[in-house]
């Protein structure tokens, strides 16, 4: 099996770190190859904000305190409450990784805002983009012998996770990055015959 797919295949979502320092050479690599993804129109719409010790303790206090007016029920996002509990333990993991990169889109703005049918088309372009490039960070952390854990659930804190950031850009999410301290099992993934429709 070529080395690129074997990547691919062996990458894992990592939610237990070893407490060990990771070089700042490495977390550069990954990075540039996150900076080397494919963008709409060539915009390359992302920002990573790398933070580790006392930073990164400022910034998931932060979102600690996000998650705990969500828990009170002062919430954009009323119809997903249920997430709340998978937003703490997403917590608990950010608070173990060493580092948390923070991914923005310089491009767009609060996804809580209303925007014009080509604003959206631009900022869904713009998405994929991101997308493309936290794969690449992912794949070269697995390379390097890091493990990754996208992740999302920052969309339970947002403003007051921006009002900290204090940038003119739209929070996509975050990435955790450290030495793995577990080998999990890949989870299950649909049959390639149902994802997949030929019209040849």
């Amino acid at each position: 099996m070529p080395e690129t797919i074997l990547t691919i295949h062996k990458r894992r979502s990592i939610r237990k770190f070893q407490k060990k320092d990771v070089p700042i050479e490495i977390i550069n690599e990954i990075l540039d190859a996150g900076r080397m993804a494919p963008s709409a129109k060539n915009r390359q719409p992302w920002k990573y904000i790398v933070f580790g010790n006392g930073h990164k303790k400022e910034l998931l206090n932060v979102m600690d305190a996000g998650l705990r007016r969500e828990e009170h029920g002062i919430t954009d996002l009323p119809k997903s409450g249920h997430g709340l509990s998978d937003a703490r333990n997403t917590l608990r993991v950010m608070l173990e990784a060493p580092i948390i990169i923070v991914v923005l889109n310089t491009n767009a703005r609060s996804p809580f805002l209303s925007v014009d049918n080509d604003e959206r088309i631009t900022e869904i372009c713009d998405s994929l983009s991101i997308g493309a490039s936290i794969q690449n960070i992912s794949l070269a952390a697995e390379e390097k012998g890091l493990g990754t854990l996208w992740i999302a659930n920052t969309c339970f804190a947002y403003e007051e996770l921006m009002s900290y950031l204090d940038m003119k850009a739209q929070l996509v999410g975050a990435i955790a990055v450290g030495y793995a301290d577990e080998n999990p099992m890949q989870r299950p993934r649909k049959p390639l015959d149902e994802v997949v429709e030929y019209r040849l």
